[in-house]
């Protein structure tokens, strides 16, 4: 090894190692939304085999109406509502201030609505252990606007999700948080869909404002005292 071979094999171990902590620190530093990707926003593990519908299909049937999975083409018929219905709530906007929202989902009682809102509904891998973590993270970043959407939530989702039925211990069936919005006994009230369509709504309903008392208007100035003119003299 020659003189200039002793010095030049280190420097390029010392810059390689360099690149890679870099590349490291970079990935590291990317958002929650940049790092992770949600491709299958629903496999059902509900009705006669598991199916994986992709997000692909979703955006589609919000776009053009046209049902290209047969995934979709199950829980639509399974929604206890019209394909036309499902699509006009998914995609309807609601208006929502995001300190108000979270300041909701960040309290007991949005907590609560969190964990019903995933009894059978939740990350594919984790199943229930980040379910709240993961709904209020997709809430969220969709609220970033000032608007939400069930298919904007869907989007945002941080993972994939699974509608689950198994081991007798998840039933496939969601809480739908619209209270008399939907037919009892009927699939209105448990299809995932549904729940789909009622959900911006209900975070639109419950986000919590803080309400800042308007200030009461100025009192008007005292009228100015007459001015005294002076005496005059009889001169």
């Amino acid at each position: 090894m020659d003189m200039n071979s002793f010095f030049l094999v280190p420097m390029l171990k010392r810059l390689i190692a360099g690149l890679a902590i870099g590349t490291a620190l970079t990935a590291s530093a990317l958002p929650v939304s940049a790092a992770v990707h949600n491709d299958l926003p629903v496999r059902w593990n509900t009705g006669g085999a598991v199916w994986s519908t992709h997000q692909e299909a979703f955006d589609t049937f919000f776009e053009t109406g046209a049902i290209t999975d047969r995934g979709l083409e199950g829980g639509l018929h399974r929604s206890g509502w019209t394909a036309d219905e499902v699509r006009t709530g998914m995609t309807k906007s609601y208006s929502v201030n995001l300190v108000g929202v979270s300041n909701f989902l960040y309290s007991d009682a949005g907590v609560k609505f969190l964990k019903n809102a995933t009894a059978s509904y939740f990350p594919y891998w984790s199943m229930n252990t980040y379910a709240v973590q993961a709904l209020r993270g997709a809430i969220l970043a969709d609220a970033n606007d000032g608007n939400i959407s069930s298919a904007g939530i869907m989007r945002a989702l941080p993972t994939d999700f699974r509608l689950a039925d198994f081991c007798n211990t998840y039933t496939g069936a969601q809480n739908i948080c619209a209270e008399g919005r939907c037919q009892p006994g009927t699939a209105q009230c448990t299809s995932l869909l549904s729940w789909y369509v009622f959900l911006p709504a209900c975070i639109q309903a419950n986000q919590v404002v803080a309400v800042v008392a308007e200030r009461p208007a100025p009192a008007p100035a005292p009228a100015p005292a007459p001015y005294a003119e002076p005496i005059r003299g009889l001169w």
